[in-house]
């Protein structure tokens, strides 16, 4: 069984030729750079198959043309997809709103509500649209399924999706706490569950995925009750180039004193804010770089990172008074110790320590960093987004 999955984003395309019930992967690659200049002999998609990579050079006009070399790709590596017998194509779409949360079969309709959504997610529906759309045309005989990020926090608590606003306003506009990598938190909750030996419903815990965009979650027995993202994936954590939480009257006050009208105060909090907007660089390693040479802003940046954090871990400590278990995934989450270690120091007393050496170990397998007898214990567990929209693609096609 193979289940082709495809996450078009504005200017990229992640894919992966996968088994959803052993997870192993067949084939796996990457678009980048898609509709922009690039100089001439520039590798613009990897693709790699059973040990071997293949690469192409040149420009990407638009996500149709990317996806056809993709399939090309596949056709050279031994997996033909249009004879490949695919059992289904999963789609990774950031934003569901309150029409869809749970997996959907595509069709015509479907494809045009997720762009009526797109208001709501502007750098990220109209490009899940596109994908979708080329896919289709390219596997017309192959059941393709739309698996949204926000679905995991649809059920969110009245209190906890609701903003303060004036509710008729809010209702009008489709104005609530969605939520966001719903399909991340998702499974790292599903997986911390396994590792614990427990069912998932009995399970409180605290989801951070840390990457290049970073959110937290508090679940309460398989559920989840609060997450750091909002309306839109800007609210939060410190991120790569967005701000995360700021005073709502930053905005207001840029468009009457720099004369900032919204789409620069858009590209500001997106692309300019973050780590990037405090230190010059996204990078986590980078950063790590400037800090180690003395760099003043590149260790600001780091603080203001790790304090929101550790902001939103006590947060859900309080909201879930209970907690079974803390845990660290995607990019910076996995593979940064520091940040671990850091985000969690000082909390002896709340029963919450990292252990050094496990912390410091390179695993890439799920695995416990605090001490054997820790009261809460602290975890990393790689996410596989990839995997569960396969394995919901197939649950939903089945």
């Amino acid at each position: 069984m193979r289940v082709l999955v495809i996450n078009s984003g504005s200017s990229s395309i992640k894919y992966q030729l996968l088994d959803p019930v052993s997870g192993t992967v067949a084939a796996s690659g990457m678009v980048s750079r898609i509709g922009e200049p690039v100089e001439p002999g520039a590798v613009t998609v990897e693709h790699d198959s059973d040990g071997h990579t293949l690469e192409h050079d040149g420009a990407i006009a638009d996500h149709a043309a990317g996806l056809r070399v993709v399939f090309d790709l596949f056709a050279q590596s031994g997996h033909d997809l249009t004879g490949e017998g695919l059992y289904a194509v999963g789609h990774r779409v950031v934003h569901g709103g309150e029409v869809f949360y749970r997996p959907t079969l595509i069709n015509d309709a479907v494809v045009r509500s997720i762009d009526e959504l797109s208001a709501l997610a502007p750098l990220h529906n109209p490009a899940n649209v596109v994908g979708i759309e080329s896919v289709r045309r390219l596997l017309p005989d192959v059941p393709q399924v739309a698996v949204f990020d926000t679905a995991f926090f649809h059920g969110l608590p009245d209190a906890a999706k609701t903003y303060a606003i004036d509710a008729k306003v809010a209702a009008a506009q489709g104005i609530r706490r969605y939520g966001f990598h719903g399909t991340s938190h998702e499974y790292v909750s599903g997986r911390v569950a396994e590792v614990l030996g427990r069912d998932a419903s009995t399970v409180n815990q605290i989801v951070l995925h840390l990457g290049n965009g970073a959110s937290a979650s508090a679940i309460r027995g398989g559920r989840a009750v609060d997450t750091s993202m909002g309306l839109t994936p800007l609210e939060g954590l410190v991120m790569g180039t967005r701000s995360g939480d700021i005073d709502p009257g930053i905005i207001a006050h840029l468009m009457r004193t720099a004369d900032f009208d919204i789409d620069a105060i858009d590209q500001l909090l997106n692309r300019n804010s973050g780590i990037k907007g405090l230190s010059g660089v996204n990078d986590f390693r980078e950063l790590q770089r400037l800090i180690d040479t003395g760099d003043r802003a590149a260790s600001l940046a780091y603080e203001v990172y790790i304090h929101r954090l550790r902001h939103y871990i006590g947060a859900y400590l309080v909201e879930l008074g209970e907690v079974d278990a803390i845990t660290f995934t995607a990019g910076v989450g996995e593979n940064s110790p520091q940040v671990r270690a850091d985000a969690l120091a000082g909390l002896t007393r709340f029963g919450i320590t990292v252990d050094p050496i496990r912390n410091a170990a390179k695993d890439r397998a799920a695995r416990y960093i605090s001490p054997p007898d820790a009261q809460i214990p602290v975890l990393v567990v790689p996410t596989n987004e990839e995997l569960a929209i396969a394995r919901a693609a197939t649950a939903l096609v089945t």
